[in-house]
This record gives structure tokens, sequence and C-alpha cells, in this order.
């Protein structure tokens, strides 16, 4: 009932983020099936010549949008500034996402988890918060404890390009006593860059009998970024 703001522009906005600067900034793209890189219109079906020529281990990705200004400072917002107003909104855009492009749906929805030490320095984990929201509006179940973070790692953002799939490797595995043997999981994370974390978990979750593994997130960073 109290006024709010967009936390793009400042205009009053009964969302997170105003109706002009979501269909401003938040854009349908034609996008790689597989890693979510943008295509050309002609393409937005096939997958792009780097998937092609490496396949990662999971099969799928959907974006919401680049991770490009003014969008980036939303994901910033969310992680750091404990602004969780901001989720159900992000959610709200994956969702109208997948509807777009009218991929199939997953099983059951899991977010990324974070490390014991960050999850307590933070108090809430950012993927967890937009993966609830996305799981009511497609009327999914969601299961925070499928994936478990088995060592902490150094911040991939911080990491050098050529060190990231070393840092992220044997980091995850998979709760037992959560089946996903012949499922098609959803994994739900903020933004995707280098893509080695989501590649890493779709390994391991193949190896635990996933038959399906898409990663569905609100922002990609661009190639060239």
């Amino acid at each position: 009932m109290l006024p709010s703001a967009c936390a793009l522009c400042g205009a009053h906005s009964p969302d997170a983020v105003c109706a002009a600067c979501e269909h401003a900034y938040v854009l349908p793209t034609p996008r790689c099936p597989c890693c979510a890189n943008p295509a050309g219109a002609l393409d937005g079906d096939r997958h792009c010549g780097a998937c092609l020529a490496a396949a990662p281990r999971f099969d799928a990705t959907l974006a919401a949008c680049d991770y490009v200004a003014p969008l980036d400072s939303l994901v910033l917002q969310l992680k750091f500034s404990a602004q969780l107003a901001l989720a159900p909104w992000m959610a709200r855009v994956q969702h109208q996402a997948i509807v777009r492009v009218a991929a199939p749906l997953p099983d059951v929805l899991c977010p990324v988890p974070l490390g014991p030490r960050r999850l307590v320095e933070r108090g809430y984990n950012q993927a967890l918060e937009v993966a609830r929201p996305l799981a009511r509006a497609l009327g999914l179940p969601v299961a925070p404890q499928l994936l478990l973070r088995l060592r902490e790692t150094a911040a991939q953002s911080g990491a050098a390009p050529g060190e990231r799939q070393k840092n992220i490797r044997g980091a995850f595995g998979v709760n037992e006593a959560l089946a996903v043997r012949g499922r098609h999981v959803g994994v739900v994370d903020d933004v995707m860059s280098s893509g080695h974390t989501l590649d890493e978990i779709a390994a391991v979750l193949k190896r635990a009998g996933a038959a399906r593994v898409t990663n569905i997130v609100f922002a990609r960073t661009p190639p060239h970024a």
C-alpha cells in the first residue's frame, strides 16, 4: 500500500521496474537456443557456431535480457544490496521469455546454490529468490536443496577467463534424496556470463541421471563483454 519507485528511472510504479523502462530495455532478442547468446534473426532457432564446435553439457538456455546497462544494475542491486523486490519482477520477465519461445517446461526448478560462507554473509540466495516466484508462475515445484555446494569458490567474476572452468570444477553435487533420474531440470540463476558454472552443474545433474538440463537466467553477458 506504500508508494514505490522504479529501480531504474525513479518514476512511480506498482512494480520494481516501471512499464516504460521494461518496454525500453527488456527487448525480445533472437538467441542461440543452447547458450542464449544473441543470434541473427534467421538463426535464432539454430545453435550458434560456438555451441556446434564445442557442445556444452546443458541442453538449452533461456535468458530474458542481455547483461548490459542499465539492466546490469538491477542484478547488482538484487545480489549485493538486498533489493529483494526485484526478484519477483525478474521472475516475471523470465516467465514472459519462456512463454514467448514456447520452450518445453522442466519438471522441477532448482536455484544455483551459494556456498555456506557467502550465504551467511549475504543472508539470502538471489537465485532462490527468483526461482520461487518463477516456479509459482509456471506451476512447477522448486527444489532448493537439489543442488549442493560442496566447496567454496572464488567469485567467477573475479577469476581470469582461463581460470573459470578450473575454479568451479568439483564445486557442486546432487542431493541423493532428491532423485533427478529421467527428469528435465531447470537451473535458475540471475546472470550467465562465461557459462562455466552452469556447464559444471549440468554435468553433475547428467551424471545423476537427469535427462535434460535447461538454464533459466535473467540476464546473459554478451560475448564481447
